[in-house]
């Protein structure tokens, strides 16, 4: 087998392999080359090519969403590396295992105005787990930065002695870095940084192993739910009669139906589900500003509740934000093994557990649930809204609203959807999901760069069909993902196109001059036909209601290509229908 000849390579490589990282994402560049050769000379690991390094962290960061498990991302020096930090910075507020893999030059070439280096040490601190900042090969510096480190010894014997002394020592040193940095990433969910010093030559392999690096696992515990805590639990579920649980971004199946079950089945429980959250129960609240939305103070008081748990990550509804903000619940328990954020203002337990080992020991304990009419009264209220809903969308002419509604309802069952951010998200979190779809959105950061890249990345490591539904905006912003010679055949984008970044037009301020056109909106005439061509896509448009049912229809059978449906909407319209739309269900 062929190996990179620097043991520093060697090392990273062999330590990958033995922690299991199979999924390499690879940038072109010169410097990061005894890595490449490294990764793709060994048939262990599955390389991608990508030249665009925003859009290969974030193709990495939908393999490893999907897989669960470390992947790695491989740059060169310079701005390259720079380009990996939104995807960075969204995997670590998602908890998604990242490692980033960054070559560099050595000590001595940086700082003294060469080319292609930037300082990347620490680059990522506040936004990553770990940052490993691995040390030279000492044969490879012994000329110029550890010339301090090499006395003169009169002896030569002694000298050698003495260099292979300090070469085993970053040899163990750069071992320990790289096994706690990816012991990080798999065991506490985020991603990591590996900063890798080369110097040329760059391009030499050999065919055996000059190291042997060794795994290091990290001491795990799993913690165990507090006796005493979860006792006061029990005594404040017992005399609250007004429970709310708040589900967010959580991955499917991470909640045991009974649990879902009990909790439906209490009268003094209502449960409110994000689409991101993958939790259905026909007697949960999905569409949580439908809900919300139409209410006004009085019905807020009634609906505040003494308890509040939240469960999984961060939420999308501004509405339910706002209503917690302003009538906060007596008691908010956030359940989860990672972080716990306030942010409703009144946490005050935080109960270390997955959500399902904490509802598998709570629950049980729970003899008897209080006697009230929560539940009940709130469900009459969702019917209505329901119902309501369903009357407006009947009624409306063709806009965004309409074309979610029947875009949704499309969806094959048992394949995954994946949203882009902004209008996208807020406007599918208005409709019941069919609950056989697995649903996902990059809502760590709540950009709108890299969704494209994410969603392809999920398709290619996942059997089932995936379908992205995107707005225009983000669409153009992250073309490069399509640059890429990994998207499956029965890949799926929709792109719904009102010729700017409608979700302007629905937040308040002046609209229709030519500064908001030009600056908020960025009103535009682009489509991605052309971009199609480019990446070999079918091109398929719909502009009216029976045009998008009729592409419907066929869009999502066996193909010789990936394709991509362009949904034309009256960009000048679309706010005022969604606006009414709250107006309406009231």
């Amino acid at each position: 087998m062929i190996h990179p000849k620097i043991p520093l390579a060697q090392t990273v490589i062999q330590l990958c392999k033995v922690k299991n990282i199979k999924h390499i994402v690879i940038s072109p560049g010169s410097r990061n080359a005894p890595l490449t050769l490294g990764f793709t000379n060994d048939d262990f690991f599955n390389c991608y090519s990508i030249v665009d390094e925003r859009c290969a962290a974030f193709f990495a960061l939908g393999i490893a969403q999907q897989i669960k498990e470390p992947t790695a991302v491989v740059c060169t020096s310079g701005s390259a590396l720079l380009n990996y930090y939104p995807a960075v910075a969204e995997a670590f507020y998602s908890d998604i295992p990242l490692v980033v893999l960054s070559a560099d030059r050595p000590k001595h070439l940086i700082g003294i105005g060469d080319g292609q280096t930037v300082n990347q040490k620490d680059v990522f601190e506040n936004h990553v787990l770990y940052s490993a900042n691995l040390k030279l090969d000492l044969k490879d510096d012994s000329r110029h930065s550890n010339k301090e480190e090499l006395p003169i010894f009169k002896n030569l014997e002694n000298k050698l002695e003495r260099f292979l002394g300090l070469q085993e020592g970053i040899q163990s040193d750069n071992e320990t870095k790289i096994n706690q940095a990816i012991n990080f990433a798999r065991f506490k969910k985020g991603p990591v940084h590996i900063n890798i010093p080369f110097d040329e030559p760059l391009y030499e392999t050999v065919e055996e192993l000059s190291v042997n690096p060794k795994a290091q696992e990290l001491d795990i515990k799993t913690p165990k739910i507090d006796q005493a805590e979860l006792k006061d639990c029990i005594d404040e579920w017992y005399v609250s009669k007004k429970k709310m649980i708040l589900i967010g971004v959580l991955s499917p199946n991470q909640i045991e139906q009974q649990w879902l079950d009990d909790l439906a089945n209490d009268d003094s429980v209502i449960v409110f589900t994000e689409t991101t959250s993958n939790v259905h129960h026909q007697k949960f609240f999905p569409s949580i500003d439908k809900m919300m939305a139409p209410l006004e103070t009085a019905d807020f008081k009634n609906l505040q509740p003494e308890i509040l748990v939240t469960i999984g990550g961060l939420i999308v509804s501004k509405k339910i934000k706002a209503f917690l903000r302003e009538f906060q619940p007596k008691h908010h328990w956030h359940v989860g093994d990672k972080n716990a954020n306030d942010t409703f203002f009144c946490l005050n337990k935080h109960i270390v557990a997955k959500p399902n080992d904490f509802f598998a020991e709570f629950l049980p304990k729970i003899t008897h649930v209080a006697k009230s009419n929560y539940l009940d009264q709130w469900t009459v209220v969702k019917q209505w809204r329901h119902k309501k809903h369903l009357e407006y969308v009947k009624q409306i002419p063709f806009s965004d609203f309409k074309a979610f509604n029947l875009m949704l309802k499309s969806i094959p069952n048992n394949t995954i959807l994946q949203l882009g951010n902004s209008s996208t998200i807020r406007y599918t979190q208005l409709f019941n999901m069919n609950p056989s779809l697995e649903v996902f959105c990059n809502r760590g950061t709540s950009g709108i760069d890299g969704s494209t890249s994410t969603a392809i990345g999920c398709a290619v490591v996942n059997t089932k069909q995936t379908t992205f539904i995107t707005g225009d905006l983000s669409f153009f912003y992250d073309s490069n993902a399509l640059w890429n010679n990994y998207r499956p055949k029965n890949f799926r984008i929709i792109v719904v196109n009102n010729e700017g970044g409608g979700i302007f037009r629905i937040l308040p301020g002046p609209k229709n001059t030519d500064n908001f056109d030009y600056f908020f909106e960025t009103k535009h005439n682009l489509t991605a036909k052309q971009l199609c061509e480019m990446y070999d896509f079918e091109y398929v448009t719909a502009d009216d209601e029976g045009n998008l049912e009729t592409a419907l229809k066929s869009f999502y059978n066996k193909s010789n290509q990936p394709r991509l449906l362009e949904v034309f909407t009256p960009r000048t319209e679309n706010d005022s229908i969604l606006l009414d739309y709250f107006k309406f269900v009231k």
